[in-house]
């Protein structure tokens, strides 16, 4: 008789669309066809629409593997515990238990959508070879996951990394999160989108306005101007405060390439007065398998590369953004309640030789010894 598989579902949560997958213990990763999030028929639809996709993936892991799913991991925006959905702007949900998104009986477990998308980067990604390095997914939101010596630091109370919400223009506009000037305002995907229709009269999507700025539409070049000026004021403080040898950019609007990362690298280098911009400087691995830092901070796209490989012209030929991260950091949410150790997933993944979780129920990876 054919013993089941142990397997957990995965599914990453965003702003404007959703992903999932099965992910098993022996590392095989089925990702499925995305759907939209539906955040425009309020919070109640999204969460509904989720709880469904989850039966939905659930069911085919029943139908392939023989047995119920070990658990669920959810990467989700906003504020979030292990167990609660606390708040998210981009959304509108508050206090929504871990169990409202999945059907009854199935455990479930919660992550900060961009937190678990750093922790994939440390480990599988364009951060797997430094300690110190900020994860800037640009999408519907920004959010950012600070990772300091190979681990994502939530701060006191789990709610650290809220970058798209510092204010680069404190007289500017109002931010759906009820503060005035904030960078997600300027910068995200749906501001860049938003501000064009509004100055323009035109309709079109961030990748849109993009392709009009480069082709020197003036309102485009504007707006996409001053999304790439309010990343340079909030990044150099970043820089300046805990000096990263790197900067992982992904979501949607990184898929620009060289549109957004060379102009950026300039002005980013502009408010930079007594530090060296970002560069392409390689890290190197420090003592006892760690890594210790070496030269100044650099950019470089998310999502899985080669290693080796350094952000240049070539990115705006290439796609880059979190959402080949998907499974794996949704995953990471799930370990809890499921029989995984580190390794269970990734085109390299770790021997599954740790017995500790990768994650704890704070979101940060586990040691192992």
């Amino acid at each position: 008789m054919t013993q089941p598989v142990p397997y957990v579902v995965a599914l990453d949560v965003g702003g404007t669309s959703m992903k999932g997958g099965l992910v098993t213990r022996r590392g095989e990763v089925t990702v499925l066809a995305g759907r939209p999030t539906g955040r425009e028929n309020g919070p109640d639809a999204v969460v509904e629409a989720v709880r469904a996709y989850v039966g939905e993936i659930a069911d085919l892991g029943r139908s392939r593997y023989g047995a119920p799913p070990a658990g669920v991991g959810l990467a989700v925006p906003g504020i979030v515990t292990a167990t609660t959905a606390v708040y998210s702007a981009n959304i509108g949900w508050r206090d929504v238990p871990a169990e409202a998104f999945t059907p009854p009986g199935v455990p479930a477990r919660l992550g900060h959508d961009v937190r678990t998308g750093g922790l994939a980067e440390s480990v599988f990604g364009a951060g797997r070879d430094v300690a110190d390095f900020l994860f800037l997914p640009i999408g519907t939101g920004i959010a950012g996951a600070v990772v300091l010596r190979g681990e994502p630091y939530g701060g006191a109370h789990g709610w650290g990394g809220e970058i798209g919400h510092a204010s680069v223009w404190p007289a500017g506009e109002k931010c759906a999160c009820g503060q005035i000037g904030c960078l997600e305002t300027y910068a995200s995907a749906s501001a860049v989108a938003r501000r064009f229709t509004a100055r323009s009269g035109r309709t079109a999507t961030a990748k849109e306005v993009v392709e009009l700025a480069v082709a020197g539409d003036p309102v485009a070049a504007e707006v996409f101007g001053e999304a790439i000026e309010a990343l340079a004021i909030a990044l150099a403080s970043y820089v300046l405060v805990l000096d990263p040898a790197l900067i992982v950019i992904g979501g949607g609007l990184a898929e620009a390439g060289a549109a957004l990362f060379e102009p950026l690298r300039e002005r980013l280098a502009g408010r930079l007065a007594f530090q060296e911009p970002p560069t392409r400087t390689p890290g190197r691995p420090g003592p006892a398998g760690g890594h210790a830092r070496r030269g100044p901070p650099r950019l470089a796209g998310g999502g899985r590369r080669r290693r080796g490989r350094r952000l240049d012209a070539r990115c705006a030929e290439r796609r880059v953004g979190v959402v080949r991260c998907s499974p794996v950091r949704a995953v990471s949410s799930a370990v809890e309640h499921s029989p995984y150790k580190r390794g269970v997933t990734g085109s390299n993944p770790v021997p599954p030789t740790c017995e500790k979780s990768p994650v704890s129920h704070q979101g940060k990876r586990g040691s192992c010894h």
